[in-house]
Formats: structure tokens, C-alpha cells, sequence
């Protein structure tokens, strides 16, 4: 082999430089979301072996694999690899050497890891040792196998080494393709007509459509301008006829590539050597992608063609020193080889911006090919992902009139729909892809002839109809339907278990989730699914060990993270606030614009006692959230409970201009304007606001008594506290009130006005904070309950978890005893503050 020289390594290494330097400023596209961005066994919490158990999408290997599995760049890398190591394995005077032969077999493995094409590589060591080393042709081999079949001669030695070294070659080989077999489960890969349309169909259209696809093939070698990122349904027309004019491509292939395997077995000399060579790297490769030894998920795939484009490359090499060699055509070979040389560099340029971004890569695919739905889909994705869904939808409704049965291209229209809020057309598209899908066919497994993702179509109806509480039952049944269509459909457990939740059946959604953890116990979200429904059954034990768990899995899950810290503050136990408190200080880590997170880091510290902190939480949860309600009543509760009533007004004006009918945000007011800033009026007007939202409320309706008592209008406040007592007739706080209102009214007559001191607004208040105060704590659980909504048949099947935030506002949970022991100190304050007022009531 020649050597290549220092300069001619740095030329070629500048060429590919300035060739391809701009696809740096490309994203992720296509496969490469799935394959790197969403690809869990690039987590660095995978475990190594996962990397020899699944396949380059992460996907277990014994589910739905391609034969096109792995980077073409990585496989032939160890590819060329394994046959240069090959071609040191000849030592002086035909010897063996067998270190190259076992490295040999060592990179074969490594290539077949990183693409199953890369086993071929062994082929080509073969024909190399055969035709190359020992120096055969063909006719040598036909008249040496003739005399030992004649018994006139044996078996060289030098041919009885070359033999030992094949067999350990196809040994090894042998290996490598039962233990494939195995990971497989001895099933090959299942594909859909959408797929590869020819797979599935009849004789002889399926003949003629894959012997078209080799010319098809060897065109693009010969002249790639028109290139396409997929060549999947429509793309090429099926050959269904002998009469069919793409034959005569069909033959002229095979005519040339008989013509130049024959001068490459049949003749001595390197010329015949070198097309050989170039014709086992062009055919060998491509055999497993051909489909005609078994059907693959592709029509024609670019990236296949990678190695046996070395293999043309070093044809058209040879071809070009022949003609270069002669003078006459000397000038004219050297002017086509710049001539190609600058066109494809060219052109190379230009097809990398086509890999800019998803949108222009496949609208670039649809200026080549306008007949493959999955193309109209995936620019209707792209679009999708930026949020331009008119314009998605144009393009889905396309791929429908291109490939009316394409089931994915209906689910996408009904998608769009559902985001552009139409309910009815989404419905009504659902129900068409239903319709589309095949038939339960009695003792033939359903899985085996739909895709995985088209199932979801179920899933997406159910998820839009349940919508509807009328509908739940029917949304159920679409669920059932689509697991008992493939029973190990883990996310239509998932589905099923939040409408079981929905429907107030926690006990059928356990089951739900637990099955689905039968099938996947490393999900994080199943086991936060699970925690949820705990909750539902009122058992937080269970509830906190399955949150941990989602967090062993997934130490950044946002929603066990937040969750599990509520469900610790909210069990009343003080030695889990610290662990809470890290909990809620990780989750606004990872979420630091989220309000949620820094209140309940807040609420945290009011139950600590730590005033200054719990101000600095609810503040920064209201930069964040200006009209977040329980912020806003806590922070002017806060305020409030450490004299700082004044401050609380501000803030009680920001809630109650977001909030006007915030009961408690009234009362609080009312009761600092009455006692902090003596305005009576002001109060009078909280207390009235409140009872025209509510007129049975006893707080506010005690507070306008005690307004009117001020007023020194005691008629008035004893009508109030007749009507209070009737609301509450078990308050005997009320009933006292009311007796020390009606002696005033004797004792001075019905004329004389009252003259009590302006402290006697005290009475309401303290009573008030008394029966109250200590519930007015509102804790605003922004609960983010287990809602894993899909909609996710964008051409990958992809599962989209979302969360519903559920804000509600709730009294204090039970507290600690030490808390309760607090609460009693303030409620013995309240009432000797109370038998003060008494006694200035009856005028002591």
C-alpha cells in the first residue's frame, strides 16, 4: 500500500476544512434530536451497559431496530481500520501473522457496534487475501478446484494458509451475527408500507422496485445534486411492470457491473486488482441496505452509501491516472478533475446551510422530492416548534393530499387543530387516523403490523375528548382499546391512570401506574405518578417514599422536587423542614423564574419563626409575580404579626387592587385602619365590601358591629350583634358583646348617646385575631398534580409530559406543638386584652 505523504495528508485535510467549515454553524437537525439531544444513554447517570443493550436511538434493541443503527462516520472509521490491520497479517514467505488477524476481529467488533454494515468489512479481507495477497484470479481458483475434484493434484500449502485464515475470518464472523441474533430476539426488524411501500408489496412490483433502486444508487455516486435528507414513502414511484421504462436503468446497471466484475476476476495485473478492490468496498457495504436479501425502514438512504463511496471514489481514481497517463487526453483529464473537484466542493458549500435548521432542511428535501408526506410533516413540525401552527397546519393538510392513508400526517392535522383551540376539527381528524389503522386480525399480534407511534392516536383523541366530563367514560374505553392492541403500550397506562385520578377512581389509577412500572421501573415520572395518587388516597407515607424514588432516578425532577418538599411542610413534622427547605432551594435552582418555589421557601421560614428570611422569600416571589395572591396576603400578614402594621397596608392595596374580593385581605385591612390608623371609615368600608360578597360572613359582619359601636350608634350595633348571633348562635363571645351593648343601651336611655373611649375598637380586634388570625394564614399551593399529556407524533415518536398547576388557596395544616402552643399564648393575650374592653364597656 502507498504511503502517504505529510503534504498530501495537510491537502486533504485543508480540502475537507474549507468544504465543510460553514456546517459549524448548524444546529441539531432531523435525527440528531433523537439520536443526541433526547438520547438517554447519553445521560451521564446511564449505566455503561446500556450502550451494547440499546441501539443509537436509545431504543432497547429487542423492540422495532433498523438495520440502519448506528453513525456511518464511526463504523467506517473502524471499518478501514480493521482492513489495514487485515493487510499486515501476510509475513515473509506467506507466513502468518496472527496479532493483525485478532486485532482484526477486535475492530470488526467495534465497527458492527457502531452500524451493523460494518460486519461486511470481513468480506473485503477475504477478497483482499484471496485476489490480492496470494495473487488468484478466478480461472486459477476454476482450474485448481478442477484438478483436486479430479484427483490429479492437492491442495497447495500456500492455499491451505489462506483457508485457515478465511475460516478464523468466518468464525469470527459467525459469532458476531448470532450473538446480533440474540439481542434481537430472533425477530427482524418490522417496518410499515409507509416505510418502504415496496416491502409489502406484490410480486413482481417488488422485484422490479428494489433491482431499480440499485441504478437509483449508483446515480446518485455519479451525480449527487439532488440530494434528500429522506426518501421514505412516495418518494420513488413502485416499478410495477415489465414494460415500465426504469428497467432499462435496471439493465444497463447490471450490464456494467457484470462487465466489471468479470475484468476484475478473470484478468491478472494491478488494474484488475484495483476495480476489484473498489467493487467489494461499492457492493459489500451496501448489501444489507439493498433490501434484497430482507426489507429495511428506507427506500434509499444517502448515508448508507457512505463506504461504498470509497469504494467509487477509487474507481473513478484509477479511471482518471488511465486516461491521464495517455498525452493526448492528459491536458483534458487534469481540466475534468478541477472541473469536479470545484462543483462538488461547491456544492458540498451550499447543502450544509441546507443543514441550518430543520425548516430549511426540509424544505431544501422538498424542492427534490414533493411526493413524500413525511416530508410536508416534517416542515410542519418545524414550524410547529416555533409556534407558527397556521402555517404548520398548511403543510400537515398537504401530506394528507399527498399520502391520504398516511395515519401520522391525519394525527398531526388534529394536533394543530387542538393548538389552534379547534376542538371539533381536531376531533374530527383523530377520527380519521382511527379509522385508518388495521384491523385486529384474530391469532396475529397487532404490534407486528402498525408503527408504535400510530397507537398514540388513541392516546390523543382520549386526551382531547376527556376534556369533556361527559366524555370521560368514552375517553377511558379509547385507552383500554389501545392496550389490549399492544399490552406493553406503557404510556397509554400513563394516560389512563390520570383519567382514572380525574374520575375519582385513585385505587384503578395505582393499578394503571403500577402496571406501567412493570414495564419501566426507570421512569421517573411514573413513580412522581404514583406519589400523586397516594396523595389522592390520603396516605402521604407512601406518597413521600415514591417521590423519593423519582428523585433517586432523576435528581433534578422539578415536580418531585417541589411536591415532596409541600408534602413535608405540609405533614406538620419540624425535623423535615430542613430537608424541605433544600428541596424548594434545588427546585428554584432549576427553576429560578418560577414565584412558587421562593413562597414556599417563605412559607418555610414562617413556620421557623424567621421572620426577616420568610420577608425576603415572599418579596422576591412578588418580583416575580406582582399579582401572586398568597404572597401578597402573607407578606401583609407577616407585616402585621410583627408591628409592622403600617408596611402591610401598601402591600394589602397591591392584593386587594389585583384581588377586590380577598375576604381575609379586607378583614386585615379593616382591622389595621380601625386600631393602627383609627380610621373608622376605611374599615367600615372594608367590613360592608366584604359582607356585600358574603353576607353571612361573621368576621366581617362582628367587625361592622364594633364599627357601629364606635359610631356610638348602639341601636344600630345592638340590631348588628342580634343578627351576628343568629349567624353564629354558638359564639358566646357574640352573646356577651351583645349583653354588655344592651346594659349601655338601659343604663343611659334611649336618647343619650354613647361616650366609651375610642380603645374600645380593641374589642372587635382582639376577639377577632382570637377566633381568626392564626387561620388567616394562607398557603398557596400551586399543587402541580401528575398531568403526562401526549400529543407527540411529529415524525419521531416522542412522549411530552405537561403539568397542570392547580392554584388554590388553603388554610394552615395542622400544626406542631410548639406552634400550638404559640397560637395559645396569643389567644390568653387576646382574651385579657378582651376583659379590658369589658370592663370599659360597662363603664368601670
Amino acid at each position: 500500500m502507498a504511503d502517504v505523504s505529510l503534504k498530501e495528508a495537510a491537502l486533504i485535510v485543508g480540502v475537507v476544512a474549507a468544504c465543510y467549515w460553514n456546517s459549524l454553524f448548524c444546529g441539531f437537525v432531523f435525527d440528531d434530536v433523537s439520536a443526541i439531544l433526547d438520547n438517554k444513554d447519553l445521560h451521564p447517570s446511564t449505566p455503561l451497559k446500556n450502550l451494547f443493550q440499546n441501539d443509537f436511538w436509545g431504543t432497547p434493541m429487542s423492540e422495532v431496530t433498523g438495520v440502519v443503527g448506528r453513525a456511518e462516520l464511526l463504523s467506517s472509521i473502524f471499518f478501514l481500520a480493521a482492513f489495514l490491520s487485515y493487510t499486515k497479517s501476510k509475513g515473509p514467505d506467506n507466513t502468518i501473522v496472527w496479532t493483525p488477524i485478532a486485532v482484526t476481529v477486535f475492530l470488526v467488533a467495534v465497527a458492527t457496534l457502531c452500524k451493523e454494515q460494518g460486519i461486511t468489512v470481513v468480506g473485503i479481507c477475504c477478497v483482499y487475501e484471496v485476489f490480492v495477497a496470494q495473487g488468484y484470479t478466478f480461472p486459477v481458483l476454476l482450474d485448481t478446484a478442477v484438478q483436486i475434484l479430479r484427483g490429479k493434484g492437492s491442495i497447495p500449502f500456500s492455499m491451505l494458509q489462506t483457508l485457515l485464515k478465511l475460516i478464523v475470518l468466518m468464525f469470527s464472523t459467525l459469532l458476531l451475527v448470532v450473538v446480533r441474533v440474540q439481542v434481537i430476539q430472533s425477530q427482524l426488524p418490522v417496518f410499515t408500507r409507509f416505510d418502504n411501500p415496496a416491502a409489502v408489496s406484490p410480486s413482481p412490483a417488488r422485484q422490479l422496485t428494489f433491482n431499480y433502486l440499485l441504478p437509483v444508487n449508483a446515480w446518485l455516486l455519479l451525480n449527487p445534486s439532488e440530494l434528500c435528507c429522506d426518501w421514505t414513502m412516495g418518494t420513488i414511484p413502485l416499478v410495477e411492470s415489465l414494460l415500465d421504462v426504469r428497467n432499462v436503468a435496471t439493465l444497463t446497471f447490471f450490464c456494467f457491473l457484470g462487465s466489471l466484475i468479470v475484468f476484475s476476476l478473470r484478468y491478472p495485473g494491478d488494474s484488475s486488482k484495483t476495480v476489484l478492490m473498489a467493487l467489494c468496498l461499492i457492493v459489500l457495504p451496501f448489501i444489507p441496505a439493498s433490501n434484497l436479501f430482507f426489507p429495511v425502514g428506507f427506500v434509499v438512504a444517502e448515508r448508507v452509501l457512505y463506504v461504498p463511496s470509497m469504494g467509487f471514489c477509487i474507481l473513478v481514481a484509477h479511471g482518471w491516472k488511465k486516461l491521464s497517463n495517455k498525452s493526448v487526453l492528459r491536458k483534458i483529464s487534469w481540466v475534468c478533475l478541477a472541473a469536479v473537484l470545484l462543483t462538488h466542493a461547491l456544492k458540498t458549500l451550499h447543502r450544509n446551510w441546507d443543514w441550518e435548521s430543520e425548516y430549511t432542511l426540509f424544505m431544501s428535501a422538498l424542492k427534490v422530492n414533493k411526493n413524500n408526506a413525511k416530508l410536508w410533516n416534517n416542515v410542519g413540525h418545524a414550524l410547529e416548534n416555533e409556534k407558527n401552527f397556521e402555517r404548520a397546519l398548511q403543510f400537515f393538510i398537504q401530506a394528507t393530499q399527498v399520502q391520504p392513508d398516511d395515519i401520522g400526517a391525519h394525527m398531526n392535522v388534529g394536533r394543530t387543530y387542538k393548538n389552534l383551540n379547534k376542538t371539533k376539527e381536531a376531533e374530527e381528524s383523530y377520527m380519521i387516523a382511527k379509522s385508518l389503522m388495521p384491523q385486529i386480525i384474530p391469532g396475529k399480534k397487532y404490534a407486528a403490523r402498525v408503527a408504535p407511534n400510530h397507537l398514540n392516536v388513541y392516546i390523543n383523541l382520549a386526551n382531547l375528548i376527556r376534556a369533556n366530563e361527559s366524555r370521560l367514560e368514552e375517553a377511558d374505553q379509547l385507552y383500554r382499546q389501545a392496550i389490549s392492541m399492544r399490552p406493553d403500550f406503557k404510556q397509554a397506562y400513563i394516560s389512563r391512570g390520570e383519567l382514572l385520578l380525574k374520575m375519582n377512581k385513585p385505587l384503578k389509577a395505582k393499578e394503571a401506574y403500577l402496571r406501567a412500572l412493570e414495564l419501566d421501573r426507570t421512569n421517573a415520572d411514573l413513580w412522581y405518578n404514583l406519589a400523586i395518587v397516594y396523595i389522592e388516597l390520603k396516605d402521604p407515607t407512601e406518597a413521600l417514599k415514591n417521590f423519593n424514588r423519582a428523585l433517586e432516578l432523576n435528581p433534578t425532577h422539578k415536580l418531585a422536587l417541589f411536591n415532596s418538599a409541600l408534602l413535608m411542610q405540609e405533614s406538620g413534622d419540624a425535623r423535615l423542614r430542613p430537608e424541605a427547605k433544600q428541596r424548594l432551594l434545588h427546585y428554584v435552582k432549576e427553576e429560578p423564574q418560577d414565584a412558587n418555589g421562593y413562597f414556599n421557601l417563605g412559607m418555610l421560614a414562617m413556620d421557623d419563626k424567621k421572620d426577616m428570611e420568610a420577608e425576603a422569600w415572599m418579596k422576591k416571589a412578588i418580583r416575580l409575580q406582582p399579582n401572586f395572591r398568597s404572597a401578597l396576603f402573607n407578606l401583609a400578614l407577616l407585616y402585621s404579626q410583627t408591628a409592622k402594621e403600617l408596611m402591610a397596608l401598601p402591600i394589602l392595596e397591591d392584593l386587594l387592587r389585583y384581588y377586590p374580593d380577598h375576604t381575609k385581605g379586607l378583614i386585615l385591612k379593616g382591622d389595621i385602619l380601625m386600631n393602627q390608623k383609627k380610621d373608622i371609615v376605611g374599615a367600615k368600608m372594608c367590613f360592608e365590601k366584604i359582607l356585600e360578597l358574603d353576607p353571612k360572613n361573621v368576621q366581617g359582619k362582628h367587625n361592622l358591629c364594633v364599627v357601629y359601636f364606635e359610631e356610638r350608634d348602639l341601636i344600630k350595633a345592638e340590631k348588628c350583634l342580634v343578627e351576628t348571633l343568629a349567624l353564629a348562635p354558638h359564639e358566646e363571645y357574640i352573646q356577651r358583646h351583645l349583653n354588655i351593648v344592651r346594659s349601655k343601651i338601659a343604663s343611659l336611655g334611649t336618647t343619650e348617646e354613647s361616650s366609651l373611649p375610642a380603645d374600645g375598637t380593641a374589642t372587635a380586634a382582639a376577639e377577632e385575631k382570637k377566633n381568626s388570625f392564626q387561620n388567616l394564614k394562607e398557603v398557596k399551593n400551586e399543587q402541580k398534580t401528575t398531568q403526562t399529556t401526549v400529543d407527540n407524533n411529529k415524525g419521531h415518536s416522542k412522549n411530552k409530559k405537561r403539568t397542570e398547576k392547580n392554584n388554590m388557596d388553603k388554610e394552615t395544616p395542622k400544626k406542631s406543638t410548639k406552634e400550638i402552643k404559640d397560637i395559645e399564648k396569643k389567644r390568653v393575650a387576646a382574651l385579657k386584652r378582651l376583659e379590658e374592653i369589658e370592663r370599659i364597656l360597662n363603664g368601670e
